[in-house]
């Protein structure tokens, strides 16, 4: 018989025989109370017939987890109950398994062949991994099935462990988990009243379930640890509880929280404390938009019923006040605060030698537990001939002293856009390169629009839709070819900033001799625990992604501190449902949670409701009458999906929305709150009214509404 007519013919079997389970509602035997209700009739037979019994016992059970029927859990407390705990141990633990590897050749023989030439090329790294340690994961799952069995052994069947494998390993995952239902089985067949449910023995049966799969999990973690750890000699003595690579934001928190609980820790840097936030980030960014700001508002003095406004300045002046706002902050972030806190910092290159180890300026520490905080860098991309000349970045744009006549600013991300409104705003004349339709890609699109509109009104030339291809060096004469629709279009410069993203700081520190995986995007794996896959090495901060923030990174520190040192007791997983963030362009735009574009991607059903903020009496006296507050609820209720707000300190305004999201608060909560008049909050107030007008109880209303008329009659 051809092998196509052979799966036909078990697949019409296998859908048979489960219409058949369904339609005689065989489902009703496979459960307890109809299991205690025969408990008596079943031991009379087994008393006369044992073999018969067993044997009929087994080939159901081996039915029922063949054809992956609901009822395993029952039979094997019925196991327990008739045939006692040794015995039904060991006729439980055949057929399960047996079964198991039963549906599992089932599985192989109608499906795999189909799967691996549909989606080969994508389970082409599952195939390799489950090769090499296939029996371990399969292991692991049947002691702390997150899967339930069923799955389990379908899934398995598709990849490429072998038979003899899955039935072994089975066998023995299984093997615990099994001894405590029988076990508890075998408590069941004691109770002969209500009285017996209480009984220490039952309930302590009973607990077994539910502790089983906690101890089972430590088991497995510790399983997983002792197995990466194997190959390197753990010290008898450890210099240090926690040691903590780079100082910015993430590293920072992390050996604060660290030394606020009393453990040794040391914080090694080799540039300057405070990482990229403060030395060439959000510190230095923040301040010269905000002298840029000071000029904008000069040159909009007639809005402000001043005839003329004209400020007199040095672009070196600004770029210097740049260095002493950094200056002023810098005693957060030093040495001196950080070893009066009880940290040890040292300045240095570190290296991780092992999981244990670390060598920086030619010595070796130990530790128990390692935090990698190492930021990223500026990526560049591979623009020919951009090599040739000394292009910027957010690194070292702050070393400019002397104004560019013509700027170009690749990128039309956060950081390109508050630099390309900061530098035109200063007096360059700005070209903002974006190879996408538009720039803040992540936003919608009319909150893109109305940043762009305000950047052309102000003088920046947007070119949306160009691909920077090369750069020209003649002379004294620098040219970027852009590619625009299949045409090349020059744009000249005197300097040009590379902002087009950030790539994980991950090599020349020992990671890669160790093996600490990587994801695709370039940031070390994690778990939800912030682990990697050394159990005693976590990240922090935008090397450990998926969000490239200050706050986030300080975020994230609190849980790879806490879980590095408390995490034999506790672990606690890092909570991403409410991540804000803003990009400070004038107007800002600040948003939390899902927007419209994030929301039709996932399928999400939302309202939205929007709020001008042109409508806001304080916008108005403040001449900042512009923007909006665009809210996105579940339908039929006032539950906050998502937040983006569009105008003058958007990134204040929108902290009453992100406690609320972080609370469960919702519109009406808002709506009920008192807000102080006038103030730019009021717009939430305002957004909420405008949510609760468009849900409005209509037919309730027209009620009142003759109510009312009633009492006038």
């Amino acid at each position: 018989m051809k092998p196509k007519w052979s799966k036909i013919i078990l697949l019409l079997a296998i859908v048979l025989l489960a219409y058949l389970f369904y339609a005689f509602d065989l489902q009703q035997y496979f459960t307890l109370s109809h299991l205690k209700s025969q408990q008596q009739a079943v031991e009379n037979y087994y008393a006369d017939n044992k073999a018969l019994t067993m044997g009929g016992y087994m080939a159901l059970y081996i039915a029922v987890t063949a054809l992956s029927l609901p009822g395993a859990t029952v039979m094997t407390l019925a196991g327990g109950a008739l045939f006692g705990l040794w015995t039904g141990l060991l006729m439980v633990s055949f057929a399960s398994t047996i079964g198991a590897t039963l549906a599992f050749l089932v599985s192989r023989f109608l499906l795999r062949d189909y799967v691996q030439n549909k989606f080969g090329g994508k389970l082409k790294a599952v195939n390799e991994s489950f090769r090499k340690d296939g029996p371990f994961y399969l292991f692991t799952l049947r002691l702390v099935p997150v899967f339930p069995f069923f799955v389990l052994n379908l899934v398995m069947g598709l990849t490429p462990i072998r038979t003899v494998m899955f039935y072994i390993v089975s066998q023995v995952g299984m093997l615990p988990g099994t001894l405590v239902y029988v076990n508890a089985g075998t408590m069941l067949a004691k109770i002969e009243s209500l009285k017996g449910i209480l009984s220490i023995e039952i309930l302590l049966s009973f607990a077994l379930l539910g502790i089983f799969p906690l101890a089972a999990k430590k088991l497995v973690t510790f399983i997983k640890a002792r197995r990466v750890l194997a190959n390197y000699p753990r010290p008898q003595k450890f210099d240090y509880n926690l040691v903590v690579i780079g100082a910015g934001s993430a590293g920072l928190v992390t050996a604060y929280i660290a030394a606020a609980v009393k453990a040794k820790v040391a914080l090694i840097e080799k540039h300057k404390m405070g990482g990229d936030c403060l030395n060439t980030g959000c510190v230095p960014s923040k301040a010269l938009l905000r002298s840029a700001k000071m000029l904008s508002y000069a040159r909009r003095s007639a809005e402000f019923g001043f005839k003329r406004g004209e400020i007199e300045f040095d672009f070196a002046d600004v770029m210097e006040r740049v260095q002493r706002i950094i200056k002023k902050i810098e005693p957060h972030d030093s040495v001196e605060r950080y070893t009066e806190l009880g940290v040890d910092c040292i300045q240095g290159a570190a290296m991780v030698t092992s999981p244990y180890t670390v060598e920086v300026n030619g010595k070796v520490i130990t530790t128990r537990n390692i935090v990698v905080a190492t930021g990223a860098r500026p990526f560049v991309p591979p623009i020919a001939g951009l090599d040739k000349i000394d292009y910027l970045t957010s690194d070292n744009v702050w070393q400019l002293r002397k104004l560019p006549g013509r700027f170009v600013v690749l990128g039309g991300g956060p950081i390109g856009c508050e630099l390309s409104q900061a530098f035109a705003r200063i007096g360059a004349q700005v070209s903002q390169v974006e190879m996408a339709p538009r720039i803040l890609l992540r936003e919608d699109e009319e909150i893109s629009e109305l940043v762009k509109n305000k950047f052309e009104q102000e003088g920046v030339r947007v070119l949306t839709n160009h691909r920077a291809k090369e750069v020209r060096v003649d002379g004294d004469q620098k040219t970027l070819i852009c590619d625009y629709n299949g045409e090349d279009v020059s744009v000249e410069f005197d300097e040009i900033l590379v902002a087009v993203g950030r790539v994980a700081n991950t090599k020349g520190f020992g990671l890669e001799e160790l093996g600490v995986a990587i994801e695709h995007n370039g940031t070390i794996e994690t778990d939800e625990f912030l682990r990697t896959n050394y159990p005693n090495i976590f990240c922090a901060g935008d090397v450990a992604g998926p969000y490239q923030f200050t706050h986030t990174a300080a975020h994230q520190a609190w849980y790879a501190s806490v879980n590095a040192l408390f995490g034999r007791f506790k672990s606690f997983r890092a909570d991403y449902r409410v991540i804000p963030w803003a990009t400070y362009t004038d107007p800002e735009v600040a948003r939390v949670g899902l927007n419209e574009l994030e929301a039709k991607e996932t399928n999400t059903d939302y309202e939205v409701t929007t709020y001008g903020i042109d409508d806001l009496d304080r916008a108005i006296a403040d001449s900042e009458d512009h923007g909006l507050v665009k809210v996105l609820t579940k339908p039929g209720t006032d539950k906050i999906l998502g937040v983006t707000i569009v105008g003058t300190h958007a990134s204040d305004i929108i902290a009453e929305y992100i406690l609320a999201m972080k609370n469960g608060l919702g519109l009406n909560k808002i709506l009920g709150t008192i807000h102080i008049y006038p103030t730019l909050a009021e717009a939430n107030k305002f957004a909420a009214g405008r949510w609760k007008k468009a849900n409005a109880p209509e037919k309730l209303l027209s009620w009142v509404e003759r109510y009312h008329g009633w009492m006038r009659s």
